[in-house]
């Protein structure tokens, strides 16, 4: 049996989950359903990222111990998962003292490969991102993605990793097409660009943060927060019962802020360390929020709980596939949501069902083999998801209701040949739309399935009610 193994990114507990975390997690939840209808055995991994000095200061402006706090935040993204009927196989958490102990192993071998060293840092830092920027990542001398005054200048002693000596290597697999790692096209013309520009070494610790896992070979620092939660991919494979066997991943999804990271200096790591690199790294765009970046001061994050709570679960992963912002930022509110939802699942899918179901009622269906669409398998696993379930519609759903509109089979007796011929010709594309929208929609699935399995039943309320 072939393995699959996707990862999402683990999310930083400084906040509580909204849509952008929703959309990587959704998508990777699509690409996993696919390859388990295919009868592949995989591992779908998610999880929190809960050290660093974030983490410490949001704990204690709660007036909470740090592990206390760590133990409240992290449940509410498992259980936003769980109630979006996520299906991933394990939650890791970086505080896990099994991670904590392949950390330490890794790291360990990158020391002994004589990959690190001592040396002062003295340089911008971006408290909001726990990171030392770059020149190129400076806009008006502060970190582009946070508040200028949350770029600081630090100056201490860290250990530093040899990240420059891989630099080569990395391009060299980047530039041959058979070992490139890094899709969309863009984000990897991205990275060659910055890898070509230059490359210094990168701290490895952190000198007076105490929330973080100690360096191994010395205990008087801890492991920066951004190396330790890289190690969440592999550790998971090492102490989950029987996942060893999964490692190297097929897939990680990103986001486009953790491109660097994941694409350059989680290789490296890796190639110091010999094991194994991940096949392929995914990283999508942002949302924008009716024109506006998200942002918890203007008030416009949209929690996957609102999403639920007013279109119901099957229909938010819907929503979200259809926004998914894969290459460029995607624009969404939720008025546009509810525009989206009433005219393709209430409108066209929904409507379209119940017509066909109370027009066929008691005809006879034919048992039929349906496979994945060859379009919609490499759409999908090139996630263009939105794009994928575009298809669906327009090859099944919409090409179903111009036939009925052309050929008006209510005008027709019950028993006639052309009413039934039609008809039948509906029936077959519905399941094969409910068949494809299994890994998105799967109770919707079933539903409209067991409508149309041997004998037409009408639904007994619709699939999809308008909302105002």
């Amino acid at each position: 049996m072939n393995k699959f193994f996707i990862t999402t990114p683990i999310y930083y507990i400084n906040d509580i989950p909204h849509i952008g975390h929703t959309c990587t997690t959704v998508a990777a939840d699509v690409v996993a359903r696919l390859h388990r209808a295919k009868g592949e055995e995989v591992f779908f991994l998610t999880g929190t990222d809960e050290h660093g000095q974030k983490v410490a200061e949001t704990a204690q402006k709660e007036g909470l111990e740090v592990k206390a706090y760590c133990d409240k935040i992290s449940p509410r993204f498992e259980e936003a998962w769980k109630k979006l009927d996520i299906s991933f196989d394990f939650f890791i958490r970086t505080t896990d003292p099994r991670h904590e102990k392949v950390v330490a192993e890794v790291l360990q071998k990158i020391y002994d490969k004589g990959d690190v060293y001592k040396a002062k840092y003295e340089g911008l830092y971006c408290v909001g991102c726990e990171k030392f920027l770059t020149e190129s990542e400076l806009v008006d001398n502060h970190c582009g993605l946070h508040p200028p005054e949350k770029t600081v200048f630090k100056s201490e002693e860290n250990w530093f990793f040899k990240l420059s000596k891989y630099v080569p290597e990395i391009i060299k697999l980047i530039e041959n097409d058979k070992t490139n790692y890094i899709y969309p096209i863009g984000k990897k013309l991205e990275i060659l660009a910055k890898l070509k520009s230059g490359v210094k070494d990168v701290s490895i610790s952190r000198e007076n943060v105490e929330w973080g896992i100690p360096t191994p070979w010395d205990k008087s620092q801890t492991v920066y927060v951004w190396f330790d939660a890289l190690i969440n991919y592999y550790s998971a494979t090492q102490f989950v019962e029987g996942k060893k066997d999964f490692w190297p991943a097929d897939l990680h999804l990103l986001g486009k802020e953790i491109l660097w990271f994941h694409t350059v200096i989680w290789q490296a790591m890796l190639l110091s360390a010999e094991i194994s690199l991940p096949k392929k790294t995914y990283t999508h765009s942002f949302y924008m929020i009716d024109g506006q970046k998200m942002s918890k001061s203007l008030g416009n994050v949209i929690s996957p709980q609102q999403l639920v709570d007013l279109f119901g679960v099957e229909e938010s992963k819907y929503l979200i596939v259809r926004s998914f912002p894969s290459e460029n930022d995607s624009d969404v509110g939720i008025n546009r949501f509810k525009e989206k939802y009433n005219a393709d699942l209430a409108n066209n899918l929904g409507n379209l069902v119940s017509r066909v179901a109370k027009l066929a009622e008691g005809q006879k269906t034919e048992e039929e083999k349906i496979e994945f669409d060859n379009e919609f398998e490499e759409l999908i696993n090139n996630l263009k998801l939105d794009e994928a379930f575009e298809l669906v519609f327009n090859k099944y759903v919409d090409a179903s209701n111009l036939k009925l509109n052309q050929t008006s089979p209510w005008k027709l007796e019950k028993e006639n040949p052309e009413r039934i011929a039609v008809l039948n010709e509906c029936i077959k594309n519905i399941r094969k739309a409910a068949f494809h929208l299994q890994i998105l929609m799967p109770k919707v699935a079933e539903k409209i399935e067991n409508c149309f399995k041997n004998e037409v039943k009408p639904l007994s309320e619709s699939l999809f009610p308008r909302i105002k």
